[in-house]
């Protein structure tokens, strides 16, 4: 799924961070949630655009860099969200209805792969769906 959108490094930022939130919901990111992420990033994220970071790779990456760098912002999971509902907020167009639906389901896929969803997950996937369905 190519976009026609032009994103930007802070956009793959914003969603790295996003989906620690999903994982960290419960205060434990496990190795399945890291390897969902990882393989989501393979399978969907880099074949979403073809923007490249300041390193020529694909920018897609900053997904999992941020992911597993985030520990370093002490923040919880509901500032990531509200952090991430201002960018969306902020950068609509480059929220479509395939992104969300993509975005909605990397967030699913990460909170299932360990022992299915739990409420902490749940509660935040929701408020994440009311936000991205908002227009």
């Amino acid at each position: 799924m190519k976009s026609i959108i032009k994103t930007t490094e802070t956009f793959y930022h914003n969603l790295g961070k996003l989906f620690y939130a999903v994982a960290f919901a419960d205060k434990t990111v496990r190795k399945e949630e890291v390897e969902t992420l990882r393989e989501y990033v393979k399978k969907h994220w880099l074949s979403y655009d073809d923007l490249k970071d300041v390193f020529d790779s694909d920018a897609a990456h900053l997904i999992e860099i941020v992911f597993e760098g985030v520990q370093a912002f002490e923040e919880t999971s509901k500032d990531m969200l509200d952090a991430f509902v201002s960018y969306k907020n902020q950068q609509p167009h480059l929220f479509t209805e395939k992104v969300n639906q993509l975005i909605i389901e990397t967030s699913k896929a990460i909170a299932y792969s360990y022992a299915g969803i739990n409420k902490s997950e749940l509660v935040i996937i929701s408020q994440l769906e009311i936000e991205l369905n908002r227009h």
